[in-house]
């Protein structure tokens, strides 16, 4: 099984929700770049501090919070190129996408 596990740390993929582009940098198990691609905030960049549990091989459920309060909850499924995000904005407001992922 291991042999078929996917490379993440260190690696940078293509988030696409349709209007949303993100690419995110792995850069280690615990601290993710991210910038906007396409969307409202497109050239936005943060490194922010992230917690990855891993729920099955190739798949993670990766949260972080950024700088504005906004909070970020990831399932991404590496093996089926799937990712989920839940976002809760500082006003509380919620939003949740389904995308897809594509390593760069």
């Amino acid at each position: 099984m291991e042999a078929n596990r996917i490379q993440i740390i260190g690696n940078k993929f293509n988030a696409d929700f349709g209007d949303y582009l993100f690419e995110l940098h792995f850069e280690s198990e615990t601290q993710l770049t991210f910038i906007s691609l396409k969307g409202e905030t497109i050239g936005y960049s943060e490194t922010v501090q992230i917690t990855m549990t891993e729920i099955r091989p190739n798949v993670y459920m990766t949260i972080w919070k950024e700088k504005a309060g906004t909070t970020i909850t990831h399932i991404e499924d590496f093996e089926t190129n799937i990712v989920y995000t839940n976002i809760t904005y500082p006003d509380l407001s919620f939003y949740n996408l389904k995308g897809t992922l594509t390593q760069k």
